[in-house]
């Protein structure tokens, strides 16, 4: 029997979550999806339910050229600028 490591083998590098947001009031909340179907419909609620209910300024919605893959760096840079990012998937 051959036992494998599924892990990654780059070496992760420590460090620290973003600070928490006091409140999404006045926030640009990006929404990242995977690109499958399902992620569209979810999405449409979560950007309705941060508009009403918790009073976001702005909703980024982006979706990753490659399900499976990490998001791009372009995205991931861009996504720097924003308050706070919901990632789905849409199985």
């Amino acid at each position: 029997m051959e036992l494998m490591n599924p892990s990654h083998e780059q070496q992760l590098v420590a460090s620290e979550p973003a600070q928490r947001l006091n409140s999404l009031q006045g926030a640009v909340v990006g929404l990242i999806s995977n690109g499958k179907e399902n992620t569209t419909p979810f999405f449409d609620q979560v950007e309705s339910i941060l508009r009403t209910e918790y009073g976001v300024s702005e909703v980024v919605r982006r979706t990753k050229k490659n399900y499976s893959a990490p998001a791009e760096a372009e995205l991931i840079r861009e996504a720097m600028g924003w308050d706070a990012v919901l990632s789905g998937v849409g199985d």
